[in-house]
């Protein structure tokens, strides 16, 4: 079983991103949550770790860089892509420099292809 993670507090943009994860890897499960506290509470029961995650950066308490942080201490090695519309170069930066893909909304099916390719996931 492949598990990739999709945090997102929108359920439109969580839906939007699992359909196309879906649509590219139909066997794979999608664990979804909608904050950085729910993503590492259900990751505290998940029966595996997730081979990438796609975290939204801008979400009520928890932003996507802070719980980037949180998965890198877990996960070090996984692909992690930080969705957004916010496409300020310093953000971007902190981004690249936790070892993260910049994903600028919207979100396509091409550039969730593009993420996990790039990722060898």
């Amino acid at each position: 079983m492949t598990t990739i993670l999709v945090v997102d507090d929108s359920r439109l943009a969580r839906d939007m991103v699992s359909s196309a994860i879906a649509s590219l890897q139909p066997g794979w499960t999608i664990l979804t949550a909608v904050s950085g506290d729910d993503a590492l509470a259900k990751l505290g029961t998940a029966a595996e770790a997730p081979v990438a995650a796609v975290v939204d950066y801008n979400m009520p308490g928890m932003d996507g860089l802070t719980l980037a942080n949180h998965l890198r201490e877990r996960y070090p090695g996984m692909p992690i892509g930080i969705l957004t519309a916010n496409v300020q170069d310093a953000l971007r930066k902190k981004a690249e420099a936790l070892g993260c893909r910049f994903l600028p909304k919207p979100i396509t099916t091409d550039k969730i292809r593009g993420f996990l390719s790039d990722s060898g996931v």
